[in-house]
């Protein structure tokens, strides 16, 4: 075998510088390749990590927003209690009131009639007659009108 020509090994050693470079080319880019993929890798653990720690830090939140309106509820039902029953003692209180109020008015409707009897009772004792109840003792008090229908003396109203 003979050997090959001078231009056919040029061309083949520059071929290989060729080849040679390329592939350092290639294996720089997959360094590059594989060191931009560690460092996404590394952020999104390290942003992976920061959200589970938000996540976490929004369910304590959570759990401690439901605690103080559990208990909020918890003190307003009271309070709803509370004035309920304030509600029925007034309710009370109110018809009371309203049987008192009409034995008043009952009362200052039959003033003026039964200031007249006492006046004209009293009249009479004056005129001497009606008895006295006990003769041997003072006769009793009667309970005369001011003029004005009002009524004056003992146990007035």
């Amino acid at each position: 075998m003979s050997a090959p020509p001078a231009l056919q090994i040029r061309e083949a050693n520059a071929h290989l510088a060729a080849m040679h470079r390329r592939a350092v080319e290639l294996e720089a880019r997959l360094d590059a390749a594989e060191c931009t993929v560690r460092a996404q890798a590394e952020r999104l653990a390290c942003h992976d990590q920061q959200l589970r720690a938000a996540l976490e830090e929004l369910g304590h939140a959570k759990d401690c927003e439901i605690a103080t309106l559990r208990e909020q509820l918890m003190t307003s039902e009271a309070a709803v209690h509370n004035l309920q029953a304030t509600v029925r003692q007034r309710d009370d209180l109110i018809g009371q009131l309203q049987l008192q109020a009409e034995l008043l008015r009952d009362v200052c409707q039959h003033r003026l009639p039964l200031a007249r009897l006492l006046a004209t009772l009293d009249e009479a004792e004056r005129l001497g007659s009606l008895p006295s109840r006990d003769p041997c003792g003072p006769s009793p008090a009667i309970v005369s009108t001011n003029g004005e229908g009002y009524l004056t003396g003992p146990g007035s109203i």
